[in-house]
């Protein structure tokens, strides 16, 4: 596909302010795709997975058509899960940072209905919602949907998986027929098509089709930390490994100047590659590279396209990508014309879902290690939390279901996860 930029996409100031501020460089493949698409008011149908950029690619549209003048509902975006909606309002608010008058609500179980209530008094533009909780306010006429332009199933198959299908009817129900119907999913079974029929009209089918993948003789591991811990952590690896050649990515631009600089504080010879350089610059720095007169290159994604040096020997991912396809770009830079090569990744809790994607994308198990930065207090090892870190990387999904029901019923993710790490504790009868 053609590279193209956010400024192709002919995006209002307050969008490319707020899309520079979060450090994004180019659109993914899915965002320049839909988003010319979906500005043209069509029906979509986008199969993307999780980490591909889909929140943006549906969330710059509808920011952009929302009206802040009239403080009744305009979008309606639809979750499986309320660790979903949180993470896609959270996204949207940073987006819409710029454009003042834009309320974004997110509506879920397991949350304070009165606190629901006086925001949506006050009034809201959009609504991220559960099904659940989102019927709740329906039967209570609390949330009016009426002046909705826009509905969004976000990941339609998890949905119909968890056997939303009738309340989605009930809530389509209630908005305008002339509304804007757009429904993201990794996948596209036969039950999604037969969804889009009964509540599509002649959707445009986008799809994001990943490369083969190609990760042979890179031995892959990865490292549970705290955001601040990675710095020590980084400073562990490169010293135990001692690698010659060494390519760190980071996730913006922003990360990439702050992580050359510290890593140059403690005396490692890093330079940042990104796309605020200019051509010039950035072929300096690749020279000084490939010559080994900079054993750490500090770079984003993009800036990294292109680089073909066949003495990398390690690949650290100090920020997981937020697609799959990222990852197995990156630790390809290693293990060029028959050597071996190594990868790590530094995961924080945020990203453990990230991580399950790549593992399912790329077919591949990252052997977690335990993070030892020598500044780092060293305990004794928790069985506990070993056992969950083992849990973890297991199939998880018919226990989500299950807490998702138990969140319904009022109570949060933290108390269920407390209650149930207790019920671990406890000594068996």
């Amino acid at each position: 596909m053609e590279t193209v930029s956010f400024k192709n996409l002919a995006l209002s100031h307050e969008l490319e302010r707020a899309i520079a501020d979060l450090g994004f460089e180019e659109p993914t493949q899915i965002q320049a795709l839909a988003i010319p698409v979906l500005r043209s008011g069509r029906d979509v149908i986008g199969q993307a997975h999780t980490g591909t950029g889909k929140t943006a690619a549906y969330g710059i549209p509808i920011l952009e058509g929302i009206d802040p003048r009239r403080r009744s509902v305009q979008a309606l975006v639809l979750c499986p899960t309320r660790e979903l909606a949180i993470q896609v309002s959270e996204e949207l608010a940073r987006l819409a940072k710029y454009r003042r008058g834009i309320a974004i609500l997110p509506v879920y179980g397991g949350q304070s209905m009165d606190r629901q209530l006086s925001a949506l008094a006050r009034g809201v533009q959009v609504v991220i919602a559960t099904p659940g909780r989102l019927l709740d306010h329906l039967r209570r006429g609390s949330i009016s949907l009426d002046a909705v332009r826009c509905v969004v199933l976000d990941e339609g198959d998890v949905m119909l998986d968890m056997g939303f299908i009738e309340d989605i009817g009930a809530i389509l129900a209630r908005t305008p027929r002339s509304r804007q119907t757009v429904l993201f999913s990794a996948t596209v079974p036969q039950a999604i098509l037969d969804l889009s029929r009964r509540y599509m009209r002649d959707p445009q089918i986008i799809r994001v089709v990943h490369e083969r993948l190609t990760v042979p003789g890179i031995e892959q591991r990865s490292y549970q930390v705290r955001e601040q811990e990675k710095l020590d952590v980084l400073a562990d690896l490169l010293e135990k490994y001692d690698p010659g050649l060494s390519l760190v990515f980071c996730n913006t631009k922003r990360r990439t100047d702050m992580l050359a600089r510290r890593l140059r504080a403690r005396g490692y010879p890093a330079e940042k590659l990104n796309g605020d350089m200019s051509q010039n610059q950035r072929e300096r720095v690749m020279a000084r590279f490939r010559r080994g007169e900079i054993g750490i290159l500090v770079a984003t994604d993009v800036a990294a396209r292109g680089i073909d040096v066949e003495g990398v020997d390690a690949v650290f991912n100090y920020d997981v990508p937020n697609d799959p396809e990222y990852y197995v770009h990156r630790i390809g830079r290693t293990a060029r014309a028959g050597r071996g090569g190594r990868s790590f990744t530094l995961v924080t809790g945020a990203d453990a879902e990230k991580v399950r994607d790549i593992q399912r994308y790329a077919k591949v198990t990252l052997v977690q290690e335990p993070a030892q930065a020598k500044d780092r207090r060293a305990g004794e090892p928790d069985p506990q939390l070993e056992r969950v870190s083992a849990a973890l990387r297991g199939d998880l999904g018919p226990f989500r279901n299950r807490i998702e029901r138990w969140m319904e019923q009022g109570h949060s993710s933290l108390d269920i996860a407390a209650a149930l790490l207790k019920l671990l504790d406890s000594p068996p009868r």
